[in-house]
């Protein structure tokens, strides 16, 4: 059943469900909800949030819009976060939208919207293009979102973040060895500290899939009785269906023992508030990269390579592509090339098989 409007679900260490009343930071600074724990009966709790939601869409409908001339960047932000097309994004994209957007603010001294130019908007990404290429597009993408935002509300008539030229990423090509692989379990398991981190770097290896959606899956998408994968991604909403090997089936019956109480198969190894949450992308990569030092691995070892390294180790070992985009859920081949490099491996079993057939 699909829980109201900002109703959070969390599991008690008895296993009791609890629920909590989880709004959004600028409702509670408007003063028009507060976070509230609803307690553990489901229909009392569902009772309280259709009243506190209902309270906040009177509260919506009634406030008038403050957006004018101006207004700084900011209040615009605020306002596309109360817009239904914030509103109705996942969670992990709102996120990070509010990270990009709070960022952009931040560069341009939180101006008045209306008088940021092509050209303030131009300098702004090189600075954001200084802390990476990747991060700049994203910070972009989004800004550029609230503008159209704006547009479509009438609030202006132009962006000029669409006139920002942005730079190409260069396409990363390095990939794990399996040895590399091994050194990063065996230290992570060695530690009850980085266990939850390694058992998210073994999914996310043994089945190809982002470790992003690693880090957020929950065991309703485990059939640990017939051993297989059902999982929704993240970024495109394909869904995949994967087997679950032995020795991974092993280690999830493990983990099921220990934290099969909550949601989350891999989360973060201390509750928040009594509740357990995922880890975050900055500290899955902090303490991946602690693991990593202790492993002595290289030090130009991503975790974010692992899915290229399980789809180059598919295009090796001869994977037709179909079959290979079945487990990576991309809908076509052209999204899946990024992710598989030229290898001597491959280059040597296609000349093989070309000598073969010209016997």
């Amino acid at each position: 059943m699909t829980l109201p409007r900002y109703v959070q679900m969390y599991r008690a260490a008895d296993s009791t469900a609890l629920y909590r009343f989880n709004p959004p930071q600028n409702l509670i600074l408007a003063g028009v909800v507060e976070r509230v724990s609803l307690g553990s009966v489901q229909s009392a709790a569902y009772t309280i949030a259709h009243e506190l939601n209902a309270k906040i869409d009177a509260w919506r409908l009634t406030r008038a819009t403050t957006i004018g001339r101006r207004s700084k960047l900011s209040e615009l932000a605020d306002d596309y976060f109360e817009s239904n097309n914030f509103r109705l994004l996942r969670e992990d994209t709102q996120k990070d939208y509010r990270y990009f957007i709070a960022t952009a603010v931040k560069t341009l001294n939180d101006a008045t919207f209306l008088s940021i130019k092509p050209r303030q908007a131009k300098a702004a990404y090189e600075v954001w293009v200084e802390q990476g290429i990747s991060l700049a597009n994203h910070i972009c993408t989004t800004i550029n979102i609230v503008y159209n935002y704006a547009i479509d509300k009438e609030y202006c008539n132009d962006n000029p973040f669409m006139r920002v030229k942005r730079k190409q990423s260069p396409h990363r090509k390095v990939v794990w060895q399996h040895e590399h692989v091994l050194q990063f379990l065996d230290t992570a398991y060695g530690e009850w500290r980085w266990r939850n981190i390694g058992l998210i770097v073994q999914m996310g290896y043994e089945w190809v899939q982002r470790i992003g959606d690693m880090r957020n899956l929950t065991w309703d998408s485990l059939d640990m009785d017939n051993k297989i994968l059902n999982l929704e991604q993240s970024k495109r909403r394909a869904e995949v269906r994967l087997p679950v090997s032995d020795g991974l089936h092993s280690m999830l019956a493990a983990q099921q023992n220990d934290f099969g109480f909550q949601q989350y198969v891999a989360p973060m190894l201390l509750p928040r508030e009594g509740k357990y949450l995922p880890y975050t992308k900055t500290n899955i990569s902090r303490l991946g990269r602690k693991v990593m030092i202790a492993a002595k691995l290289p030090k130009e070892l991503w975790l974010m390579d692992l899915r290229r390294t399980g789809t180059t180790q598919m295009n090796d070992a001869g994977v037709p592509m179909g079959q290979i985009m079945s487990v990576t859920g991309h809908a076509n081949p052209q999204s899946v090339k990024p992710y598989m490099n030229h290898t001597y491996t491959s280059a040597s079993a296609a000349l093989t098989l070309r000598q073969e057939m010209d016997r």
